[in-house]
């Protein structure tokens, strides 16, 4: 790679990492359900002058809605006291269900590798269960562990998507995913709950909604896509590794968390896990049964 993408690469790792510890500030003056709703209509504005992507509308209300789902999943994990920097990490595990998946339905046989790697990783994330309960709750813990696997889902969507521009996609999978989101916004809070909390809205909280859909979903999206597009995903996609050290390092640096024993050896046994997964040989891909 070139070293100016490598920097690209590095640069989104940083926004990612950080924008965990921007929805913990964001979740101190609203619901994780508005929070996500507003990131996403932020992020639809661009649909406004962007053609719509040459894809089927089941593509994209199918990625859409799964991005709903992952984004919803963490932002209502940190409200719920899981901690920023423990949130990344189990975030970044969909590498695991990705492989998972996809030898499942695409019929990608993983690596022994792989298969070694995904061993490890779950090591890591039942090390982290047994932590559950001290600062956070189970439910709390159960719904975040849907998002990677949201997460894992829409990865398998879009590469269908392939050759298509990502700054148009994720315009238009932000207008999309305000139909749910805005039903169960008002079906859950009511337009009177959710109009107290946006005209009460700090200049800092907005900034850091600004910043979670301009920055880490536009601009992010777009790098992470475009660097899809000029390299193979075994040069790119390890570059995610970084997402939990830089969202870890900055709760520890914001919120000053800690990290016990048993929760930091299982973080690093998932991110050791998630290396083994991806820096293996692309997996071969078994013939389609007649």
């Amino acid at each position: 790679m070139k070293p100016f993408d490598i920097a690209l690469a590095v640069t989104v790792a940083v926004i990612w990492g950080v924008g965990f510890v921007v929805t913990r500030i964001a979740l101190d003056e609203m619901s994780s359900t508005l929070l996500t709703a507003l990131r996403f209509a932020i992020t639809a504005l661009p649909c406004l002058f962007l053609p719509r992507p040459k894809l089927s509308w089941a593509l994209v209300f199918g990625i859409s809605w799964l991005l709903v789902g992952q984004f919803l999943a963490q932002t209502y994990g940190i409200a719920h006291g899981v901690p920023a920097g423990l949130t990344a990490v189990i975030v970044q595990s969909q590498a695991l269900f990705t492989v998972a998946l996809a030898a499942l339905f695409l019929r990608e046989l993983p690596t022994r590798l792989q298969v070694l790697g995904i061993a490890i990783a779950t090591c890591g994330l039942l090390l982290i269960c047994f932590t559950v309960g001290y600062d956070f709750s189970v439910s709390a813990f159960a719904v975040l562990m849907s998002a990677p696997v949201s997460f894992a889902c829409s990865n398998l969507l879009l590469r269908r998507a392939s050759g298509v521009p990502m700054l148009d996609l994720f315009a238009w999978i932000g207008l999309v995913a305000l139909l749910p989101l805005l039903g169960v916004l008002l079906f859950v809070e009511g337009p009177t709950q959710t109009w107290q909390a946006l005209s009460h809205i700090s200049l800092q909280v907005a900034a850091c909604v600004l910043a979670l859909a301009v920055l880490g979903t536009t601009l992010g999206y777009w790098i992470w896509g475009r660097l899809l597009r000029d390299y193979t995903a075994a040069q790119v996609v390890p570059f995610a590794l970084l997402v939990p050290f830089f969202g870890a390092g900055a709760s520890a640096i914001v919120f000053g968390e800690t990290f016990g024993p048993l929760r930091l050896t299982g973080m690093v046994v998932v991110v050791a896990g998630i290396a083994v997964m991806l820096l293996s040989p692309k997996p071969p891909t078994l013939p389609e049964i007649a």
